[in-house]
């Protein structure tokens, strides 16, 4: 038990030495620590600006909604059953039903082509239903609209969901740049980490010549170093978190006035927990890693003379 306490001991002691080394060289440790933080922003930024465009378009149930034209030989009360026949189906959330008469009323009233209406002697327009998928734009919305177009009732379905298509297909593009992004970011970082340990194992060349002298191990020697990689790590991705949130504070109010005039109440949203999380162990363990590729590589070559 004792030793267990003096194991946990020693590491508490090197995580309180490596906070006092960078407290004790604030100009070159922010530097540092900034670099850092701006190499894990921008995939973190990245990351929110997909996770927003991906709220918005699931926001956008109504886009998968399409229209069928009926007949104009049948009737309203065969379009009535025809909406509840297709309202019945698993896949379907609800079908509305735009009675052909107040349909021409409304053109007649928007248009102006009231006179011209009135030339043709009887009402050009058929019973319409809008049907809207269960999933929204999730939905097999064509095999939906196939099934539709084969009823006997139906003339012509009209779906306009291509576009939702693209947009999706971009969003995945996005996301695996992010991806790729990140990858090659958080390589940076353990290099810029790597590289900083480098410089201070040099400049404490002297310090550990002494501890092997006197029979230090290099487990011993690199754990105050692995620390310090580690509490870099951290720090870059705490700063990296508070720029991120502070660009969405500054964004949301032109965002919110620009949701506002297509009247929709969307705002922006940050990190998730699980991500903000997953930054902070990533910052961390690429502390660590970039640490022990630099000790494990320059230590070996400091022997006492």
């Amino acid at each position: 038990m004792d030793a267990l306490k003096h194991y946990f001991g020693l590491h508490r002691a090197n995580l309180v030495g490596a906070i006092r080394r960078l407290s004790s060289q604030p100009f070159a440790s922010m530097l540092t620590i900034l670099v850092i933080a701006t190499a894990l922003a921008l995939p973190a930024g990245l990351r929110v600006a997909v996770n927003n465009a991906d709220a918005v378009s699931d926001s956008w149930q109504g886009a998968a909604d399409f229209t069928v034209y009926l007949k104009l030989d049948v009737s309203e009360e065969a379009a009535r059953r025809t909406a509840r026949a297709i309202e019945q189906r698993e896949d379907v959330a609800s079908v509305t039903v735009i009675d052909r008469d107040a349909a021409l009323a409304e053109f007649r009233a928007r248009s102006g082509f009231g006179e011209a209406l009135d030339a043709l002697g009887g009402n050009p327009l058929p019973h319409t239903l809008v049907v809207s998928p269960a999933s929204g734009i999730a939905s097999d919305v064509e095999a939906l609209a196939k099934a539709v177009a084969a009823l006997p009732e139906t003339d012509l379905v009209q779906v306009d969901t291509a576009w939702v298509a693209r947009l999706r297909a971009m969003l995945a593009l996005a996301d695996r740049l992010v991806d790729f992004a990140t990858v090659l970011l958080g390589l940076a970082v353990a290099i810029v980490i790597g590289n900083t340990i480098r410089l201070e194992i040099n400049n404490r060349s002297v310090e550990i010549e002494v501890t092997k002298l006197v029979g230090g191990t290099d487990g011993f020697i690199r754990r105050p170093f692995l620390y310090l990689g580690l509490c870099y790590g951290v720090a870059g991705a705490v700063l990296a978190l508070a720029v991120v949130a502070l660009g969405l504070l500054l964004l949301r109010p032109p965002v919110r006035a620009l949701a506002a005039l297509y009247g929709s109440s969307f705002a922006l949203t940050g990190l998730s927990l699980r991500e903000s999380g997953a930054l902070l162990l990533g910052g961390g363990f690429l502390g660590w890693a970039g640490a022990g590729l630099a000790a494990a590589r320059h230590l070996p070559a400091i022997e006492p003379q």
